[in-house]
């Protein structure tokens, strides 16, 4: 650790000597110290010992630019985080560095940057709703909403049988498909139909060649909106 304030000012020979010795080797060691030299130039290294950053003086001499953190246990050099990538003009070109969530899910960000396999996932579930497709049925996907249930129903025709979504979609059912499993032993000479849909439900019909009741069956639903 070394510095000095490079000016070798007039004196005996011997206290010259040792001025330039001092500034050589304030000049072969980046100025580095704990602290900032005293007497500072633009554009001077200083190797700050504390927090094991390089730093250049501004060109203004007014500022520190810290460079680079250097790793004394392992002897690596280190990127510091938000580090601006430019091409030759300066422009900003990438980022080294984390950006927030919201620039990745609103995906109008135009800067290059790095992301942990973390941060993806965060990305990926907060646009795909990853949860809700074994617990409730549900299955969201960019807005698009992906639902289906399977329920009991009565093969009766005199009547309108309603089953309700795993959840109401917010703005509409853009559509909704309905097919129905007959149990065992049951006479299998209907349909299903639906008879009205909403945001909230569906509601389906049996028929058949004639109106008596055909036992019971499952019906299965698959619906998409938004």
């Amino acid at each position: 650790m070394s510095q000095n304030d490079l000016n070798i000012a007039n004196q005996t020979a011997a206290n010259t000597r040792s001025d330039i010795n001092s500034a050589l080797q304030a000049l072969g060691s980046n100025n580095s110290g704990s602290s900032a030299p005293s007497t500072t130039y633009a554009n001077m290294h200083w190797y700050d010992t504390s927090s094991n950053i390089l730093k250049q003086r501004s060109e203004a001499d007014d500022a520190w630019i810290s460079i680079g953190y250097f790793d004394q246990s392992t002897n690596a050099f280190k990127v510091l985080d938000d580090t601006m990538v430019v091409n030759t003009s300066g422009t900003q070109t990438g980022l080294l560095g984390d950006q927030p969530q919201s620039t990745w899910v609103a995906g109008t960000g135009t800067t290059e940057s790095l992301i942990s396999p973390a941060k993806l996932k965060a990305f990926g579930d907060s646009i795909v709703d990853v949860n809700g497709l074994t617990s409730s049925n549900y299955l969201e996907v960019g807005g698009l909403i992906v639902q289906w249930r399977t329920a009991s129903f009565t093969a009766l025709e005199t009547n309108i049988q309603y089953l309700s979504f795993p959840t109401s979609f917010p703005n509409a059912c853009l559509n909704c498909q309905i097919a129905m499993q007959i149990d065992v032993g049951t006479q299998q000479d209907g349909s299903l139909y639906m008879r009205n849909l909403s945001t909230s439900q569906v509601g389906f019909q049996y028929s058949s060649t004639s109106g008596a009741n055909r036992g019971t069956g499952t019906v299965h639903i698959l619906a998409i909106g938004h």
